[in-house]
């Protein structure tokens, strides 16, 4: 069985296939110096799940030197948690602690010579906005209001990116290496068996596989159809920079460039 969640057709420069590699850094867990030399976009933390001023200001300019583009990673204002339960937050207050995230990130990216390209919310908030309508639509007004259209990366099907789209905000489709999923396309929650994969080659596998052919299979065994444009690598999983570096030479072997789009 295929299921269809969404149809984003993967970029060619001439015969080559192009893909996104991202990773969640500036959190003060993983290596993100080795990272950055492997993606292309970088989820940089804004402080409120992790990450401190001198952290995130480190790793823009880490970025900038590495020709990595750089992302606002939002989340809500949960460092004991790591971002990774929801909260029930209201939307104008969602919204607000949003646009100034997105802020204060813009501000360190730019004195390290670098511009905030998109929006990515982190964690719980992730998984909320692919259904819930209040905080979906809190994310959105945030990024409008910030007052440029950034990009928003997310979940394919999800609700914020639907609603992204009916406002002219642009979107960028995401997959995840790592992790597994239900047969609806969300994401098995880390609470559950099974729900981070960790061995390199059936992640690197599965990364080509979805670049090439646009399919990933569910933990039931459903095929879903994920045409990504981006495909997010976790800074903080375990054997996280060996994961990516299998990914790269995979990804290298099968003809796909990595770039950022």
């Amino acid at each position: 069985m295929i299921t269809r969640l969404v149809l984003v057709h993967s970029s060619r420069c001439s015969d080559e296939l192009v893909v996104d590699l991202n990773a969640d850094l500036g959190e003060g867990v993983g290596d993100d110096e080795a990272m950055l030399t492997i993606v292309s976009s970088a989820n940089v933390a804004c402080g409120f799940h992790a990450g401190s001023p001198a952290e995130l200001l480190a790793t823009c300019r880490a970025a900038a030197a590495a020709g990595v583009r750089v992302g606002a990673q939002v989340s809500y204002p949960d460092r004991e948690g790591f971002g990774r339960r929801f909260m029930d937050v209201g939307p104008d207050r969602l919204a607000a602690d949003i646009v100034y995230q997105i802020g204060a990130l813009e501000a360190i990216a730019r004195s390290a010579g670098i511009e905030v390209a998109y929006v990515k919310p982190h964690g719980a908030l992730y998984n909320s906005i692919v259904w819930h309508e209040d905080q979906a639509k809190a994310v959105i007004e945030a990024i409008r209001a910030h007052g440029r259209a950034l990009p928003l990366m997310g979940l394919p099907g999800s609700l914020a990116l639907q609603l992204a789209g009916d406002a002219g905000i642009p979107v960028i489709v995401e997959a995840f290496a790592d992790r597994s999923y239900h047969a609806d396309g969300t994401l098995v929650p880390r609470t559950e068996p099974c729900s981070v994969l960790t061995d390199g080659e059936v992640i690197s596998r599965r990364v080509v596989d979805l670049v090439k052919d646009g399919t990933i299979t569910a933990i039931d065994g459903t095929v879903l159809e994920v045409r990504a444009e981006s495909v997010c690598l976790h800074g903080d999983t375990p054997g996280a920079v060996e994961h990516a570096l299998a990914i790269r030479d995979s990804l290298k072997g099968a003809g796909i460039a990595i770039a950022a789009r």
